[in-house]
């Protein structure tokens, strides 16, 4: 018998299939096709970049002009009106950034004597110069009371004294926008500790940086994002200042919100991350208008239920998000922040937001991704990883990704097939990110052939079936590939078929060839794996030491090294990997099965 043991309940020569299973409801569903932004040679890309280019070029003249600050003047702010709340906790881990010699970001640091030292001196990588510009230290820097305060005000003059004159990189929409957030939220408390003409210097500062949020140019991706941080400076600013930005942002923020927060709660980029990190952004300008007296706008706050909403399937057992498409998976805190006003906190067994489908069992939770990549604009995160799953046994990550996120510009080849856990066959990547004066323009956009993936999602009396199938392959080698899994919720147990195909309806093929596959498990940073003497099962134990086994028909499994980001900085970690080769003319079926250790039949 295979080491996989019964592989479902009933199991022919042709594999598993659906129509054994007694129970089971539903009829396949064919996903709405999203593809990649196309080939290098696309002329919508092509168009793309001469657009962005000229524009580009256009912005950076006009706005470079000596006098351009001039024009974002506008009423005088004369104090802060509210304290917007940001929701986001404090790591307890994270150093703190005071200036006692040394500033921390990015997992790096950088040695200061001053804060126009910290300003004028080279950053050790692109990473701390964004969270610098970003003052992404304001809120830590903030928790040390009056000292924190006094350090960070010293520090946004500094700023302003070297940076307030217009420049593409301390003035990137992205950056801006992180900047004018934090500013806005802690306005009130730096006034507290500024004499009178640092504090009416303050609310110049963050006045004339939410005026240009609300200017050109500024991506599609990030559009809501930034106009909630302008209406929130808007907000926090007294007097008809904060009034003119706050009434122009929340004008714009309705249609901003509808193309980036899709019905069912996802983010258009599909990263899990960035919806949540967009609602921590909404919950604050929500808790703003509220200490104004102000009603939330109903298309903001049908947004924040939205996003609430899937949030409750896209939070896993162990607390974090699903990481999938360029999202992280945040922090169990962060996550909790975010859902403190849901009124229905727990989670559902399963769901499906925004082409990711949650599956589970008492002890087994499984996310797969069951759609295409974002395309075009929205594509500057994507990742080309079609049928990639998660898993969560008990409140253990074992089966997850490399983590690649945008944080980690420089290790793009994540982004690919393997840097997840899903098959790859060849050496063929399905898309590559833009590189080079291109990705200056647009953005690291994934680009690549069109993909076209289906499922099949049927659930029954105990059990749990779901089909995911890609054409990804078919390029370069005329194959299919079908991820079938069926979970069995009494056993806690997770079977599964993967199935290299060529489409029925193909001609037959004349010249076949041996294409290697590899098909990956990336296992979370910590999780212990031993290979046992049958060389086909795989000991897997996750932080709670509760074990797991892996097992697989396939020609050759491996436990080998691999890596894993985190925060942008990369841990060491491991990777199952399942080898073999798959001929171009026929069916290639490879079977694994995860299953609580200590059950009958377990290897010795």
């Amino acid at each position: 018998m295979s080491p996989l043991g019964p592989f479902a309940p009933r199991e022919t020569e042709g594999g598993l299939t659906e129509g054994h299973i007694p129970g089971l409801k539903g009829a396949p569903v064919r996903t709405p096709v999203r593809t990649a932004s196309g080939p290098r040679t696309d002329p919508a890309l092509w168009a793309a970049v001469a657009g962005q280019l000229a524009a580009r070029q256009l912005w950076i003249e006009l706005y470079g002009l000596p006098g351009y600050a001039l024009t974002l003047k506008g009423t005088r702010a004369d104090g802060f009106a509210v304290s917007p709340r940001d929701f986001r906790p404090l790591r307890e881990e994270a150093p703190r950034p005071l200036l006692s010699g040394r500033f921390t970001l990015a997992g790096l640091s950088l040695d200061a004597e001053g804060p126009a030292d910290l300003w004028n001196r080279p950053t050790p990588s692109r990473a701390f110069a964004v969270e610098l510009h970003a003052f992404a230290w304001m809120p830590e820097m903030m928790a040390h009371g009056d000292r924190g305060a006094r350090e960070a005000l010293a520090l946004t003059l500094a700023w302003d004294d070297l940076f307030n004159r217009w420049s593409p990189f301390s003035w990137d929409p992205d950056i801006l926008a992180r900047r004018t957030y934090h500013l806005a939220c802690a306005g009130r408390r730096l006034a507290g500790v500024a004499t009178e003409a640092e504090r009416l210097r303050l609310t110049d500062i963050l006045a004339r940086q939410a005026r240009q949020l609300l200017r050109p140019p500024g991506g599609l991706m990030g559009r809501a994002e930034r106009l909630t941080a302008a209406a929130v400076a808007g907000c926090a600013l007294a007097s008809k200042a904060g009034a003119g930005v706050r009434r122009t942002a929340l004008k714009r923020l309705p249609h901003a919100l509808e193309i980036t927060v899709g019905i069912d709660g996802h983010h258009a980029a599909r990263a899990p991350e960035m919806g949540l990190e967009l609602l921590l952004d909404l919950l604050t300008l929500d808790d703003a208008l509220a200490q104004l007296s102000e009603p939330t706008p109903e298309p903001v706050a049908a947004a924040i239920s939205r996003l609430t909403t899937s949030l409750r399937v896209l939070a896993l057992p162990d607390g974090r998000l699903a990481a999938f498409q360029g999202g992280g998976p945040s922090t169990p805190e962060r996550v909790s922040a975010a859902r403190t006003h849901d009124d229905t906190p727990a989670p559902p067994s399963s769901g499906a937001v925004g082409g990711l489908v949650r599956i589970s069992s008492p002890l087994l939770t499984v996310m797969v991704d069951v759609e295409a990549p974002a395309r075009g604009a929205w594509s500057a995160a994507a990742c080309g990883q079609p049928a990639a799953l998660e898993v969560v046994c008990g409140r253990d990550r074992l089966f997850t990704s490399a983590g690649w996120t945008p944080r980690a510009l420089d290790r793009q080849a994540l982004r690919l097939t393997p840097g997840a856990s899903t098959l790859t066959l060849g050496e063929q990547p399905l898309g590559e990110p833009l590189s080079g004066w291109k990705s200056e323009l647009l953005g690291p956009r994934l680009i690549g052939p069109t993909l076209h993936v289906t499922r099949d999602h049927r659930e029954g009396d105990g059990a749990v079936w779901l089909e995911v199938e890609h054409d990804g392959w078919m390029p370069g080698y005329g194959l299919m590939h079908q991820r079938r899994l069926y979970l069995d919720q009494r056993l806690d147990e997770l079977r599964a078929e993967e199935r290299l195909h060529p489409p029925e309806n193909r001609p037959d093929v004349t010249r076949a060839i041996a294409a290697p596959y590899a098909l990956r498990f990336q296992l979370e940073p910590g999780v212990q794996a031993s290979l046992a003497r049958d060389r086909r099962s795989i000991l897997l134990r996750g932080h709670s030491g509760r074990g797991w086994w892996f097992r697989s028909d396939g020609p050759d499994v491996a436990i080998e090294p691999a890596v894993h980001v985190d925060e942008g900085l990369t841990r060491r970690s491991l990777q199952i990997v399942v080898r073999g080769s798959a001929r171009t003319d026929a069916d290639t079926k490879i079977r694994w099965k995860l299953s609580p250790a200590g059950a009958a039949g377990d290897p010795h």
